[in-house]
């Protein structure tokens, strides 16, 4: 009987949102009126809407009766004529809840820091910032978002180089890119997007904030993009790129300019409709249907390791002295030497050095001292010389029956060999 029970409320929870039907005409009907009014290109506008009606009343979308496979095809439908069109489906009683009362811009949890996945400082001193979105914040009121981006701003401060990750970034708020990019351009820079919208005045995505801390007017900036990569991480992208001041790293971006909002049209149903487009200042033009396009294409999942080794190519070549121009050199090497080929001789290295042993296992070095986690070793160029894998300040030359422990400043600590190689297969 509890089990009879319990599937008979399932049901009444279950049915109504999966049986709930719709009529197609008149839904295309309202997400055409809501295009033709809000859309930013009101040429563009009338005529989407248009071929919306006529496509309807012949009948195109009269066996899309379920909402979800409506707002299906009806994206696909839209998405080509902007980046940004889209038609959801909600229940009709939460969606009522959710949007009762909401402001226009509805606040965004803190629960994933604001959008700040990770910030790091890499080997050869390079800041990464991994940004998976741009969250907002208004110049009075709640400056959490503003406060965790001067946090990472801060533990990235006295890098010589800076890395952001935006491969899985799907937009934000302009006050956010604004503000980022406002830490590499000098103050009062002619450089930001301005949006035109229709019938309200230009918006620019200019910093609304003082910037605080120092401005790196002469850092290396990296920017890391991919197909995900859409909407206000392309306008950061676009921004620094335009203006000289980062090189992208990785594959074109989703090529989604133009912002707008979310439209209620009944049933549950609505529609993203872009109600302003950006121009930039030096291009004229923005990303839409394009992307960013990155000045060194390369898959998005190695885009990390190529900027780390373009950035690093650029600071070996400056006059940073003793020992961060050998920590500089000795890292991209350590880059350099990743994915390739062991030498086939790796087995004669083998044995036991003082308190230190080396076993060949799987084809590779992994070096092992009493409870200490094992270190694996990456050959390098030079016949002997190693690095350790995930600490490329630390190499290992083998030489004259020795092993001899390398860092940077000179130093340098020799463990005589004292047993039998024993290998492992």
């Amino acid at each position: 009987m509890k089990t009879a029970l319990a599937c008979v409320l399932a049901l009444c929870i279950v049915l109504p949102a999966h049986a709930q039907t719709i009529a197609p005409r008149e839904s295309v009907g309202r997400i055409a009126d809501v295009i033709q009014q809000q859309y930013f290109d009101e040429a563009k506008a009338a005529k989407i809407a248009a071929d919306l009606r006529a496509e309807a009343g012949r009948g195109t979308y009269d066996k899309l009766t379920d909402p979800r496979d409506f707002a299906s095809v009806m994206t696909d439908r839209l998405r080509p004529l902007d980046g940004h069109f889209a038609v959801s489906w909600t229940p009709p009683a939460a969606a009522a809840a959710r949007t009762a009362g909401a402001p226009r811009r509805a606040p965004q949890p803190a629960r994933d820091n604001y959008g700040f996945r990770a910030v790091e400082v890499l080997p050869g001193n390079i800041g990464y910032v991994d940004l998976r979105r741009f969250a907002h914040f208004e110049p009075e009121g709640d400056q959490s978002a503003r406060e965790a981006a001067d946090a990472a701003m801060a533990l990235v401060a006295r890098t010589d180089a800076v890395v952001f990750d935006l491969r899985d970034n799907g937009g934000g708020s302009p006050a956010m890119v604004g503000y980022l990019v406002g830490h590499f351009v000098p103050e009062g820079a002619d450089i930001y997007n301005t949006f035109k919208s229709r019938g309200a005045p230009d918006a620019s995505e200019r910093p609304t904030v003082p910037i605080r801390g120092k401005r790196r007017l002469d850092t290396p900036v990296y920017v890391l993009t991919s197909g995900r990569s859409a909407s206000a991480a392309e306008a950061f992208a676009y921004t620094l790129q335009a203006a000289g001041r980062a090189t992208i790293v990785g594959e074109a971006s989703a090529g989604g300019a133009n912002p707008g909002d979310s439209n209620p049209v009944g049933d549950g149903l609505a529609v993203f409709v872009s109600n302003g487009a950006p121009i930039n200042p030096i291009t004229r033009k923005n990303w839409e249907g394009t992307g960013v396009i990155p000045e060194v294409k390369v898959p998005a999942s190695q885009a990390l390791e190529r900027a780390q080794q373009l950035a690093l190519t650029q600071l070996v070549a400056r006059p940073l002295g003793e020992p961060a121009a050998t920590e500089n050199r000795w890292a991209l090497e350590a880059l350099t030497a990743r994915g390739k080929a062991p030498p086939a001789d790796l087995a004669r290295y083998a044995g036991a050095y003082g308190a230190y042993q080396v076993a060949y296992e799987g084809e590779r070095l992994v070096l092992r001292r009493d409870r200490r986690p094992p270190n694996v070793l990456l050959p390098l160029a030079e016949p002997g010389l190693f690095t350790v894998e995930g600490a490329p300040f630390r190499r290992i030359k083998f030489e004259d029956g020795a092993m001899v422990m390398l860092s940077p400043d000179g130093g340098a600590a020799r463990q005589a060999r004292n047993s039998v190689a024993a290998t492992v297969n």
